[in-house]
């Protein structure tokens, strides 16, 4: 196997840490060709469609690639900003900001992000990493819950990259954090601030990527951990179980999926006489297709068609102060023992050296 060159190193330099903040995905432009090469990409992962690679392959470039390209764009435009995808946009942001956050408490890091399907590849950001002296990296996949069909997918990626590699850094890997404290909390602040302005509605609804079922059978705690997030912010808001609700929503295929699924719940609600219903997706650190086209325009339709009168979707995370602050928290503590801290000057410790010998030697 032939490695990849390694970049230049300078004897004595100083030895850096670096944080990989890794979400899905997103096509480059909202047009076929572009959601053609993305969906090729994503759909070939054998992490995201566990079906026979044969089978699959005649589906997916005999059907679904000939067919889904043009409807997806056309969504994808519908939430497209003049900065690029929001997915991207927001990431982006995030990790910008968290060298911000870190840098404030001390940490001297590099913080970079990637995108497990698309650009900036998780391989090039690593390289970018390393040729900055980063020999130890923190690698952050963007889901609060776990799941093996997304950040199981991004250790794939950084494995691969490491069998390349003649000198690996040193690893370490947040595999979730849908419990974590900090992370509930931003959650609670998010919805306050929210019914502060709007008030409070009939029923909260905390709506979760879909998975297949079979998944939860073969021992993915996805779908467990989604509910405990739930359950956890539902008691941090004060709520009775029947004031909030946990849905699954992007169905796929026709297998049975995680239910009870989104959308028919909120067309369930409306019929029973729920009239104001707000939707949060706490699965998502920042807003995308899923949430502002597929929440926000399609789930909000159903809704209103369904009889419902008011429909507000509370908005991810994304760059908020509390976000940031649980994710520089949860990152913190998993760079405890690392070298982050600006490295003090070498010339300033040996006078100080010299200074502690001469005055004991006048005692």
């Amino acid at each position: 196997m032939a490695f990849a060159k390694e970049p230049p190193h300078t004897h004595g330099q100083p030895q850096r840490t670096g944080i990989l903040l890794c979400n899905l995905g997103t096509p480059e432009a909202p047009t076929p060709a572009a959601l053609r090469r993305y969906l090729g990409q994503f759909l070939s992962d054998p992490r995201v469609v566990e079906i026979p690679k044969a089978l699959w392959w005649l589906i997916l470039h005999g059907f679904i690639l000939r067919r889904r390209p043009k409807a997806s764009a056309a969504k994808y435009a519908s939430i497209w900003r003049p900065e690029g995808s929001p997915l991207k946009v927001w990431t982006a942001k995030q990790a910008v900001l968290l060298r911000g956050y870190l840098g404030e408490r001390g940490h001297a890091v590099e913080v970079r992000y990637a995108m497990r399907y698309g650009q900036p590849a998780i391989a090039d950001q690593l390289d970018a990493l390393k040729a900055a002296g980063c020999t130890r990296i923190l690698v952050l996949p963007a889901y609060p819950q776990y799941c093996a069909a997304t950040t199981a997918s991004v250790y794939d990626m950084v494995f691969q990259w490491g069998q390349k590699t003649r000198t690996l850094p040193e690893f370490r890997f947040i595999n979730h954090y849908h419990d974590d404290p900090g992370y509930i909390e931003a959650l609670k602040t998010a919805v306050l601030k929210h019914w502060s302005t709007h008030g409070r509605p009939d029923r909260l609804v905390m709506s979760f990527h879909g998975m297949p079922e079979r998944t939860l059978h073969l021992g993915d705690p996805y779908h467990c951990e989604c509910h405990k997030t739930g359950r956890l912010l539902a008691e941090a808001l004060g709520l009775e179980k029947a004031q909030y609700l946990v849905t699954f929503q992007s169905r796929f295929g026709r297998a049975k999926w995680l239910e009870p699924y989104t959308e028919p719940s909120l067309i369930a609600l409306a019929r029973q006489g729920v009239e104001r219903v707000d939707v949060i997706c706490p699965g998502f650190s920042s807003d995308c297709i899923e949430t502002l086209e597929e929440i926000d325009q399609e789930a909000r339709q159903a809704f209103l068609d369904a009889g419902g009168k008011v429909f507000h979707y509370i908005p991810c995370l994304n760059d908020s102060a509390e976000g940031m602050r649980a994710l520089a928290d949860l990152c913190e503590r998993h760079l405890a023992g690392w070298p982050t801290r600006t490295p003090p000057d070498a010339d300033a410790g040996q006078r100080t050296r010299e200074r502690a010998l001469a005055m004991g030697a006048t005692v």
